[in-house]
């Protein structure tokens, strides 16, 4: 779709959903805080605080679309009025100059499931972070009538460069260091993981559907599901290392929570490790064509680039 595309955050996805826009020629601005260090040539930057619904509004002046992929600290303090802020703001900016929004959502709001994550499953009525989330897809599913947004919802993701994951710098990134993993989730449960690469790919597919794609949610597709112990095995394979993994016990982390704030975050959501956790994508394959990349590359690939940071630093 031709136009300005807005990107409320430049980080692990929506730098490289920048460079891509950028690569063919589209127009594309950058809306967050403070200046990336780099940003293509051509793109715009504007200072936007996404809490400030004015500073939004003027931020997605003359937008035709609009990406949302804004993080806050792992902490449901901060989510609890962060998010329905966020999606307030975007959601009315969006309406009042017509822009299309695509948003990297998640799948919390869901709460527990004993079969995989489908995009017709009922919110959830729990609190925490889950709660949160829920209200927050309810804030945009109440303005479908005025705007036009459709929501990618995220498993955990991992990849080159990512270092806030569960397979990220404290794990794979370790292991590029010819230490132990290190993971605070079990290392044996079945668990689907989205690599950012095909999540940016993703959304460019939704920037570019048409607008019957939007008003409705999709689950964004994984490789076929595996336990991070394998993952981490086919990472250390990769790079020649031998794949040691320390992991927490699921029962601790209750009683770390007490002692460490980030513990009694994953606590919140401990039902998305107590049982093996898989989220069905193939609604938007089947739309899409949509092919993901295997365990065996995107692993691999993740090792390599925090050898290359390993040796760099």
């Amino acid at each position: 779709m031709s136009g300005l595309t807005v990107i409320f955050g430049n980080g692990a996805i929506g730098h490289l959903v920048t460079e891509a826009l950028a690569a063919r020629g589209d127009a594309v601005r950058v809306a967050q805080r403070n200046r990336p260090t780099e940003l293509p040539p051509g793109v715009e930057y504007v200072a936007c605080d996404i809490l400030d619904p004015r500073a939004v509004r003027r931020a997605v002046e003359g937008a035709t679309q609009v990406l949302l992929a804004v993080g806050f600290a792992y902490d449901s303090r901060v989510w609890r009025t962060a998010w329905p802020t966020t999606m307030t703001n975007v959601v009315e900016a969006c309406a009042e100059v017509g822009a299309r929004v695509v948003l990297i959502d998640n799948l919390y709001q869901l709460g527990p499931q004993t079969e995989p994550r489908r995009e017709d499953m009922a919110l959830t009525t729990r609190g925490g972070k889950p709660g949160i989330l829920a209200e927050t897809t309810r804030i945009w599913t109440a303005a479908t009538g005025r705007v036009r947004v459709a929501a990618l919802r995220c498993t955990d993701f991992y990849g080159p460069g990512v270092t806030v994951s569960h397979l990220g710098a404290s794990a794979i990134g370790e292991l590029a260091r010819g230490k132990s993993a290190q993971l605070i989730v079990p290392a044996d449960t079945l668990h689907d993981f989205a690599y950012v690469p095909d999540i940016a790919r993703a959304v460019i597919t939704l920037l570019d559907a048409p607008d019957d794609a939007f008003g409705q949610i999709w689950n964004m597709p994984c490789a076929p599901i595996r336990t991070p112990r394998d993952i981490l095995r086919l990472a250390a394979e990769s790079i020649g290392v031998r794949p040691g993994v320390l992991a927490v016990p699921l029962w601790l982390l209750p009683l770390c929570g007490l002692f460490m704030r980030f513990m009694k975050e994953v606590v919140d959501v401990g039902f998305t490790w107590d049982r093996p956790y898989h989220v069905d994508g193939s609604k938007f394959t089947r739309r899409f064509g949509f092919e993901v990349t295997p365990f065996e590359i995107g692993a691999a690939a993740t090792a390599r680039s925090f050898v290359g940071a390993a040796k760099a630093g």
